[in-house]
């Protein structure tokens, strides 16, 4: 079964004030923190070992960890000095993995049980397509609750590509499989995972695959507010 990152290190800006004393993965939506919302859809997967890197208020995050009972064993990364950014943040994580594909995913998404079946087909193809050195879940930028996402990428015959005039179709999730040689070779230690997939788009290796669930993310205050008055009532 494969193993998963989730990336915990950001400091969350885009809702201060909420996160000036609370770091964004711990922000609650109904009755679960975003963190432990993500941690459940994992478990039911099917996963069993979790890698979460801190850094901005890291201790919070050790803290919940520690004092709740998931059914997964976690192994911590606390990015010290310097936050390593989404990239940097998997490098330093990266002999965890072996040499075995891996999910990295990101909290601030609502993950629920209907895109269990949307990580198994991810599963399924990442195995069977050898070319592909990372495969991403990404939605129609219609789907997104968030209304102020420009795009981030097109899918085309289930690659990923970008361009360069700029009409972008496709929204990235926050889910991907990846495969642990991408980052092989790397002279960087702090840089964005964009370093990574331009790369991969390049050497036609990204692929993607098109969620058909609406994309429910938690990007600034206002929206976090908006889910919480239509989507989360208590």
């Amino acid at each position: 079964m494969m193993k998963a990152m989730i990336l915990s290190a950001g400091y969350g800006k885009r809702l201060n004030p909420l996160t000036l004393d609370c770091p964004k993965p711990l922000l609650k939506l109904g009755r679960e923190t975003l963190l432990s919302n993500t941690i459940k859809f994992l478990e039911k997967f099917g996963v069993k070992d979790v890698v979460i890197n801190v850094h901005y208020l890291g201790e919070q995050i050790i803290d919940y960890i520690n004092k709740n009972n998931f059914n997964l064993t976690f192994k911590i990364i606390k990015e010290e000095k310097n936050i390593l950014d989404t990239g940097g943040g998997v490098l330093n994580a990266i002999e965890n993995f072996s040499k075995s594909p891996f999910i990295v995913i990101n909290p601030d998404t609502i993950w629920n049980s209907n895109y269990l079946s949307e990580l198994k087909l991810m599963q399924r193809k990442s195995i069977s397509n050898k070319k592909s050195k990372c495969l991403m879940l990404v939605i129609n930028k219609s789907k997104c609750f968030d209304k102020n996402f420009k795009g981030d990428f097109n899918l085309e015959n289930d690659l990923i590509k970008k361009d360069t005039k700029g009409n972008l179709t496709f929204i990235y999730t926050g889910l991907q499989i990846i495969r642990p040689e991408v980052f092989s070779g790397l002279d960087s230690k702090i840089f964005s995972i964009n370093k990574i997939w331009d790369k991969l788009i390049k050497n036609k290796e990204l692929y993607g695959m098109e969620s058909n669930i609406d994309f429910l993310h938690v990007s600034t205050l206002d929206v976090y507010k908006n889910l919480l008055d239509r989507k989360f009532k208590h």
